[in-house]
């Protein structure tokens, strides 16, 4: 069914974690069709629809009305969008989408994200959209995701990325870091060191810059950091020697001490 029936129907308040949302894009020839046929073809049907949806008709007129009387800012955005569009496609594609942000808007949990996936076509309409309905305040990320080539394009620079709109239901919300592997020329230039065992690593610091009092200036297995105008900057003498034990420490020729740092112990690059 149509979503905005089913998430007013059968989806409670405050009680979707996190949402991805890829409608179809206004674009009049790229539909993201999320179903297919059984023999993988698009679904005629669901093509039908948007263009359906996308046209401005009674329909149209009738959804756009409908949020114009709820007032708040999303009414506002709306007026401003005819006032500068008119009555035609895009204003009926954003009048589409309106019902169905409020509505998800509602069931997000306070401490959840909601990613819009679009294209050039209308992202910068649907950005006013997600900022008046779930506040400017709210808008955390807008994420170009460049695809691997670009498209044919006549007289112009061929599109190559689309945006996904990254907001939140408020400051509250949960955030997991991504992580992607290193490239192997990164590998190469820092990890030069390796193991009996094949681990790779690099040597890291275990001083900081600048001159402290107390344990952190005293000397420790031959280097006296603050003769070098540094600190240790990797805890205790204990836990240094704990480290040591681990073959974590190493020293260079001259006795100034680093740190290991393998490879397979790091995340990655953050995305």
């Amino acid at each position: 069914g149509d979503n905005p029936d089913i998430l007013r129907r059968y989806v409670e308040d405050d009680s979707v974690d996190l949402i991805y949302l890829d409608p179809p894009f206004k674009s009049n020839q790229d539909y993201n069709v999320l179903f297919r046929e059984q023999d993988g073809s698009r679904a005629a049907a669901q093509i039908k629809a948007f263009e359906d949806t996308w046209q401005w008709d009674s329909l149209a007129a009738f959804s756009y009305e409908q949020t114009v009387e709820a007032g708040g800012k999303v009414s506002e955005a709306l007026q401003a969008f005819r006032q500068l569009l008119g009555k035609n496609d895009m204003l009926a594609y954003l009048t589409m989408m309106v019902p169905r942000l409020v509505e998800l808007r509602r069931v997000l949990t306070k401490t959840g994200s909601i990613y819009l996936h679009c294209d050039p076509t209308a992202s910068h309409y649907l950005k006013v959209l997600m900022d008046s309905t779930f506040g400017p305040q709210s808008f955390r990320n807008e994420i170009a995701w460049k695809r691997t080539g670009a498209h044919n394009a006549s007289k112009r620079f061929g599109p190559n990325f689309d945006t996904i709109l990254f907001y939140t239901k408020s400051d509250e919300y949960t955030w997991n870091i991504q992580y992607t592997p290193y490239d192997a020329e990164y590998i190469a230039q820092n990890y030069k060191h390796k193991d009996p065992d094949g681990r790779l690593w690099r040597k890291d610091n275990l001083t900081g810059a600048g001159v402290r009092k107390g344990a952190s200036g005293d000397p420790w297995r031959g280097y006296d950091p603050t003769a070098h105008g540094r600190h240790w900057a990797s805890g205790t003498h204990e836990n240094r020697e704990r480290l040591l034990g681990e073959n974590r420490i190493g020293f260079s020729d001259s006795g100034y001490p680093y740190f290991k740092r393998y490879l397979d112990e790091m995340p990655g690059v953050p995305l």
